[in-house]
């Protein structure tokens, strides 16, 4: 990896950071509760602890959702690309061609 490349690999992971720390404020803030500053890093703690969580949930079921139709997607690729005879080109819509105006 590049000098470049990894440099852009740390700030995107400094954003990614800034911005779990900016929405663990919100949360503690939307709460409501007052809580003391042990309290609060503890709070935010589990906040980002859980949020990891829900997010892997997610990755997880989309991941799912996605094998679950990746089979039907490529049965029809199959039928769209199916050659009806051997020497033909795969079926395809053709493109429009240009009217010429002579």
């Amino acid at each position: 990896m590049t000098p470049e490349q990894r440099n852009l690999m740390r700030q995107r992971e400094n954003m990614r950071r800034q911005i779990i720390t900016r929405e663990a404020d919100a949360a503690v803030r939307d709460s409501g509760l007052q809580l003391n500053p042990q309290e609060r890093a503890r709070f935010e703690s589990r906040y980002i602890q859980e949020r990891r969580k829900v997010e892997q949930s997610l990755r997880h079921q989309i991941e799912t959702e996605r094998q679950k139709e990746i089979p039907s997607l490529i049965q029809q690729l199959r039928k769209e690309f199916q050659i009806d005879e051997p020497g033909k080109s795969p079926v395809t819509k053709p493109a429009a061609s240009p009217k010429s105006g002579k």
